[in-house]
């Protein structure tokens, strides 16, 4: 199987993968040697720190190998077609973990490819993220009774966040400015799961009363010349103590990279409810229980 959305596992799926991604990391289960002789293809059409990472480390420590293929060492920008890419890298490995701008090339490689396809990062969706977003509340607050806020941009990870938090029973209250709203069909795939899933314009009243309050940036790679009028669009919208303080005492996640001064503060970013360094580590563990369950 492939894993281009986070829906492409089953609930029980998903909960095996987080159950094995803590059991490794706690150490209840032994990692190397479990994946011995496999090998995995990373392509990167984006740059990348903890999604190369994570993976190459998580296949090193469950006994593989990763081979690292970034956009100066692979065909797709000299004219080669993804269908042609994907069937010649399933000759060589064991599955392919793929980074790129266009989720439509995702989708291609999945369909052309001869092992599991993992997204690593898509213009649509980023699963990879949402399991160690997941472990990382899972960790600190568990999935009962707990509610996230989402403030931001629905994006890529907020969707694929959006819909895996549903899959886990989490109730998710998703701010976003007129404009930036996720997309009908993120909100019908989470509707379709056992969370309640509520979007609105207002950060406010997204935030209060939850547990958890999770952002991402605002400008994204490759839209940058956007910044000035994003920045003016999402104003009201920065996770800061006096928006943070209308929820409580709430836990702060953001996937990383952080604009400090822009979705976040500087002081949030370092303040004692950030759980944000636990979930950028939880990117290793949940990236040993995707391949795990894959390979």
């Amino acid at each position: 199987m492939n894993l281009i959305d986070i829906d492409d596992f089953d609930v029980p799926q998903l909960h095996r993968v987080l159950d094995t991604a803590l059991a490794m990391k706690t150490g209840e289960k032994e990692p190397p040697g479990r994946l011995a002789g496999t090998s995995l293809g990373m392509l990167f059409e984006r740059p990348s720190t903890r999604t190369r990472v994570s993976f190459e480390v998580g296949m090193t420590q469950l006994g593989g190998h990763a081979v690292f293929l970034g956009k100066d060492d692979i065909q797709l920008g000299r004219g080669e077609p993804v269908k042609d890419t994907a069937r010649a890298l399933s000759g060589y490995v064991d599955a392919v973990m793929a980074r790129v701008k266009s989720h439509d090339d995702m989708l291609e490689l999945a369909e052309y490819a001869e092992v599991p396809v993992i997204n690593g990062l898509s213009s649509d969706a980023h699963p990879a993220q949402t399991v160690a977003d997941l472990l990382t509340i899972r960790e600190h607050h568990g999935f009962e009774d707990t509610t996230v806020a989402w403030v931001g941009d629905g994006n890529n990870v907020g969707a694929s966040f959006l819909v895996g938090a549903a899959m886990v029973g989490l109730d998710v209250r998703a701010a976003t400015p007129e404009g930036y709203e996720f997309s009908d069909d993120t909100v019908e795939r989470a509707d379709a799961y056992d969370g309640d899933i509520t979007t609105t314009h207002d950060p406010i009243s997204a935030v209060e009363g939850a547990d958890v309050v999770y952002t991402d940036v605002w400008v994204s790679m490759g839209e940058e010349e956007e910044r000035e009028e994003k920045v003016a669009d999402f104003e009201g919208f920065q996770l800061n103590e006096a928006l943070l303080a209308r929820a409580g005492d709430p836990s702060v996640l953001h996937c990383l990279p952080a604009h400090r001064g822009e979705e976040i503060t500087d002081d949030v970013m370092e303040s004692e409810r950030e759980l944000i360094w636990a979930q950028a580590e939880n990117r290793l563990h949940g990236q040993k229980g995707i391949l795990a369950e894959l390979l």
